[in-house]
């Protein structure tokens, strides 16, 4: 009788957590979904760079991404660390592809990343920038996992918090990735708006990220939702730490998709500021 009076509640509060679907001949276990608990954010940012200095972006803060080899994409630029290709002044970081030979690229650029500098796990991410123009230019700010603890892309997920192609100059994008959401295999989730300024002024560019959901914003209205529908890491591998990226591709599958104009270079992303803020837990 001991035993029984042990049992009964954990079973009761298994089903209360779980529910049993069948799947062919056994079933399993899916966990509920979470519940929206609108989680606040900090007012003060707890990691932010304002480019407040000038040279090279900060070190303890920034990292590179380096070479040519076309990411995945490709891509036709080559990746340095070099101040002409990301410099910080008069309050801003500028990132600059330039149709420029190295190694076996025709252009450079950088791929700034705030890996093991700057991770997070839930919270608010705002850039404030200015977008390149130009066809073939492909500027995003986004974020990877730092420790792809769900195996390789897509399966330990992206977040696009902007993306932009030149030949579709007011078109400014945010999407997720996962291994069962992502273009490759035609189920990505994408949001976005028309900006007639992003090449010509500063813009807000903003994730909000909690268990339950990604929200992105753009000038602080939302223009996308991804909600964790509870099914595991496969649609909802946003449970681990990431880290965020700023960069300007050249070319590639989508920002190369109606070919590049060379007379746009040198062309620049050029950012005010990044803010982190925690969640309130």
């Amino acid at each position: 009788m001991m035993r029984l009076r042990v049992l009964i509640p954990c079973v009761l509060l298994a089903f209360a957590f779980c529910s049993k679907k069948s799947n062919g001949g056994g079933s399993v276990i899916s966990v509920q979904p979470p519940v929206d608990k609108n989680w606040k954010f900090e007012a003060a940012p707890a990691w932010s760079d304002e480019f407040d200095y000038t040279g090279l972006p900060n070190s303890s803060k920034w990292g590179y991404d380096l070479g040519g080899s076309g990411w995945g994409n490709n891509e036709l630029q080559y990746y340095t660390d070099l101040i002409d290709n990301a410099k910080v002044e008069n309050g801003m970081l500028t990132i600059t592809a330039r149709k420029q030979t190295m190694a076996n690229r025709n252009y450079t650029s950088a791929r700034l990343i705030t890996k093991n500098k700057g991770d997070f796990l839930y919270g608010r991410i705002e850039v404030r920038a200015k977008l390149p123009a130009g066809r073939g230019t492909w500027p995003a700010i986004w974020m990877l996992p730092t420790d792809w603890a769900y195996g390789d892309w897509p399966k330990s997920g992206e977040i696009d918090i902007m993306e932009h192609v030149g030949y579709d100059p007011n078109n400014v994008l945010f999407s997720i990735h996962t291994q069962a959401y992502n273009h490759s295999i035609g189920t990505q989730k994408s949001g976005g708006m028309k900006i007639p300024t992003a090449i010509t002024d500063f813009h807000n560019y903003r994730v909000d990220w909690t268990p339950y959901a990604v929200r992105g914003y753009f000038d602080d209205q939302l223009v996308f939702t991804f909600v964790n529908e509870g099914k595991g890491y496969a649609s909802w591998p946003f449970d681990k730490r990431f880290h965020l990226l700023l960069n300007v591709a050249v070319g590639g599958n989508w920002g190369g998709a109606q070919g590049v104009d060379d007379t746009v270079f040198p062309a620049s992303l050029v950012v005010d500021y990044v803010r982190f803020y925690k969640m309130i837990e």
